[in-house]
């Protein structure tokens, strides 16, 4: 389905005249980015497999630390037994939890701008949360509290993982995972 409706803004802003030109020369679908000017999208379809998931778990088994992931990752498809580049942007939160389950991971921590999730984002009422059960997340996020844009893939993907694996996720800020890895700070999301 993602193939069919692109959605992820990718590269420079153009003028509406540059977008439809690039349009029709190039076929790109162009939408209008939140009246910053327009901006060529793509297929951000939900990663299905990790490649490279047996040489992964191999390296974290021999206590190697992988960096895997990155940015989604590189999007392919199989065709004819054939794997071939596709253009789009895999979720790199989707694809972590998807990694993280296909290793067996003991535990899920997702990185972000902030030390907690929030509810009531950037509002004079938001508040810091601790611990989300899987099902306070769900109806957080169709309540619309975790944009797709920032949060919301987040949390999709910590539901993901804690549901399939019953283990824990937690997200939280780079500069305080020593203290969230102690349940000092960040946010847990458990079953």
């Amino acid at each position: 389905p993602a193939f069919q409706k692109p959605s992820k803004p990718v590269g420079p802003f153009y003028s509406k005249e540059e977008a439809e030109k690039l349009a029709e020369e190039k076929g790109w679908v162009m939408k209008e980015d939140a009246g910053r000017g327009w901006r060529r999208v793509v297929p951000s379809p939900i990663p299905l497999d990790i490649i490279e998931k047996e040489v992964v778990k191999m390296l974290v088994e021999k206590d190697v630390i992988v960096i895997a992931a990155g940015g989604g990752g590189i999007p392919v498809i199989e065709e004819n037994g054939q794997i071939k580049g596709v253009e789009a942007v895999i979720d790199k939160d989707r694809a972590s939890a998807l990694l993280a389950k296909e290793i067996d991971a003991d535990l899920l921590i997702i990185l972000t701008g902030v030390e907690k999730v929030c509810l009531n984002y950037k509002k004079p009422n938001q508040v810091e949360v601790d611990k989300l059960t899987v099902e306070e997340a769900r109806k957080y996020l169709d309540e619309g509290q975790f944009p797709s844009g920032s949060m919301g893939p987040k949390i999709e993907a910590a539901i993901d993982f804690v549901t399939s694996t019953g283990r824990e996720c937690i997200i939280t800020d780079m500069s305080v995972l020593d203290k969230a890895l102690k349940g000092q700070t960040g946010t847990k999301i458990v079953k």
